[in-house]
């Protein structure tokens, strides 16, 4: 629930719920109404586990309300959870995540902070780095490395076994007898931590972070800290407009997209999804497009999401594009994304090589694309898997299409 008359504009939009909606008697607006009045900023954190090297825009909607606290004077606390994602978090998960590595976290971290624009300037970059007053950066093996066993087991006392199997998805695995390793339980209590170790005013996480929000608040009340607010914001749905956006689902948008890429994709989601993402993904105003017809606003959305990234110019060349590929016309076609075969062993079989090219996540679901029409090279619908490239010649400089969503020029 949400206190929708009172929320400032700029913080309103695509809020699912903000909590708790009254807290000793002052609500989340009040707050910031008197940290404005007594000119104090304040402290919004956004915790990131670096588990993947990429971020999508399911992850933008987070880091694009975080944007707005900084733009309206307040100091954006980004943790970077280089401690908590060699744990993983257990949300969304119905067994134990494969643990990481210090480096193999560290390396992770490096292209979030690249992704998200760090070393751009503000105005071509997701969060504002250049302003040294609104961006603090911390990562939590800070504060969490060092913890000793007296510390842990405080922290642990904070918190009972029924409290953390009122979890989701604890609650499923313990039902049906799917293992919980007791690691699990401390990765909540460990991200509520954080905010005690930044003194946190305001946390934003997605509608499943509740649970991990909610821990913090009782840890900060327990170290005699004021209780932070929770701001909850929707999971994107991904691009089959059934499944949240994620990548094991292989739904997604990538932020590091090429523009031919991002717009070819977002120009072709489900309509019933296109008003959530014009509400998430875009500044507009999505009253204007009520009226219009879902194939005009799937390529005004993909325009506009693809020009925050990739700029106006650019975002239309990629339309411009699009519309070419559509036609038949390759010749007249820009710079389109390169996929090199200088790793594949020719000769190979068609099905082999676009799973070798991680194009698809299995042979089988290769052959299955494959068979029912969904790859094209040069506008040509192949439909035999076991087709035999016999050389690199064979498909250097020509263009593959998977559905109308990937689009690559293969290269030697």
């Amino acid at each position: 629930m949400v206190d929708k008359f009172e929320l400032p504009k700029w913080l309103l939009r695509g809020i699912e719920e903000s909590f708790p909606l009254r807290n000793f008697d002052q609500t989340l607006s009040s707050k910031i109404n008197e940290a404005n009045k007594n000119k104090r900023k304040l402290r919004v954190k956004l915790g990131i586990d670096p588990t993947g090297t990429d971020i999508h825009l399911g992850h933008s909607i987070l880091f694009r309300k975080l944007r707005a606290f900084q733009d309206n004077g307040h100091v954006a606390v980004l943790i970077i959870g280089d401690f908590t994602a060699q744990i993983g978090d257990p949300t969304g998960k119905n067994k134990t995540r494969v643990q990481l590595s210090e480096e193999e976290v560290k390396e992770n971290s490096k292209t979030y902070l690249n992704q998200l624009g760090m070393g751009k300037s503000s105005d071509k970059s997701i969060l504002d780095f250049d302003s040294e007053d609104r961006i603090e950066i911390r990562y939590n093996s800070e504060w969490l490395k060092n913890l000793d066993l007296n510390s842990i087991i405080e922290l642990m006392g904070s918190a009972t076994v029924s409290q953390m199997l009122a979890k989701e998805e604890f609650n499923k695995r313990y039902n049906s007898q799917t293992p919980i390793a007791l690691h699990e339980f401390l990765y909540p209590l460990l991200q509520g931590y954080d905010s005690v170790a930044v003194n946190s005013d305001i946390e934003l996480g997605g509608t499943d972070q509740k649970f991990n929000i909610a821990i913090g608040r009782d840890l900060q009340r327990h170290f005699k800290q004021e209780p932070q607010y929770g701001i909850l914001l929707p999971i994107l749905t991904g691009l089959d407009g059934i499944k949240k956006m994620s990548k094991s689902e292989s739904n997604t948008v990538g932020l590091s997209e090429d523009s031919l890429s991002m717009y070819s994709k977002l120009e072709k989601v489900p309509d019933n999804i296109i008003p959530s993402y014009f509400e998430l993904l875009t500044e507009l105003d999505i009253t204007l497009f009520k009226e219009n017809n879902p194939r005009d606003l799937q390529r005004r959305m993909a325009l506009e999401v693809t020009s925050l990234y990739h700029g106006k110019e650019e975002a239309l060349r990629a339309q411009s594009n699009c519309e070419k590929l559509f036609l038949g016309l390759k010749e007249k076609v820009g710079e389109i994304p390169i996929i090199s075969l200088k790793e594949i062993v020719f000769p190979v079989r068609f099905f082999y090589l676009l799973s070798s090219l991680n194009l698809f996540k299995s042979s089988s679901e290769s052959k299955r694309s494959i068979k029912g029409g969904g790859v094209k090279i040069d506008s040509y619908k192949l439909v035999n898997p076991d087709l035999v490239f016999d050389s690199k010649e064979d498909l250097s400089g020509k263009i593959l299409q998977i559905g109308k969503k990937i689009i690559k020029r293969f290269e030697n």
